[in-house]
């Protein structure tokens, strides 16, 4: 009795150590995962690329302003221009390489028609881009 120490051995206390086991099977899979992995990344074909002696030509086409007011006069880059005149000047942007971005800017209270008679004219001069430029901060009526 005087040797027994703090010690229980009836059988029924809870088991307070930390169970190492799992937790080295679980590193032991990292550890060969990470072998089996660490060659593929490395694994490269070693090239000598010859170095360029000009940079690249970064050609940005062109951007043509179309305004359009309730009118339905037109403006060309913010000249005014009458419907033989765009059309004209359309086939001579379609003929550019790279072909110019028309930006349509219409007036909000412009007809849709006159509107889509200036995209059916681009498209018939053979320009493909077109986009519409609005105001960000007005409020929608």
């Amino acid at each position: 009795m005087a040797f027994g120490g703090l010690t229980n051995d009836s059988g029924d206390s809870d088991n307070a150590e930390i169970n190492m086991i799992p937790l080295i099977d679980v590193m032991l899979v990292l550890l060969v995962i990470f072998i089996i992995t660490a060659p593929l990344m490395t694994h490269a074909v070693k090239v000598d690329l010859p170095v360029a002696a000009s940079q690249p030509n970064d050609v940005k086409p062109e951007t043509i302003q179309l305004s359009i007011k309730t009118d339905g006069s037109v403006y060309w880059n913010a000249e005014p221009v009458d419907a033989a005149a765009w059309q004209a000047r359309m086939e001579a942007a379609a003929q550019q390489t790279p072909q110019p971005e028309i930006h349509i800017r219409a007036d909000g209270e412009l007809a849709y028609k006159n509107v889509v008679k200036i995209m059916a004219d681009a498209a018939q001069a053979g320009l493909g881009k077109l986009g519409f430029v609005t105001d960000p901060g007005a409020s929608v009526r």
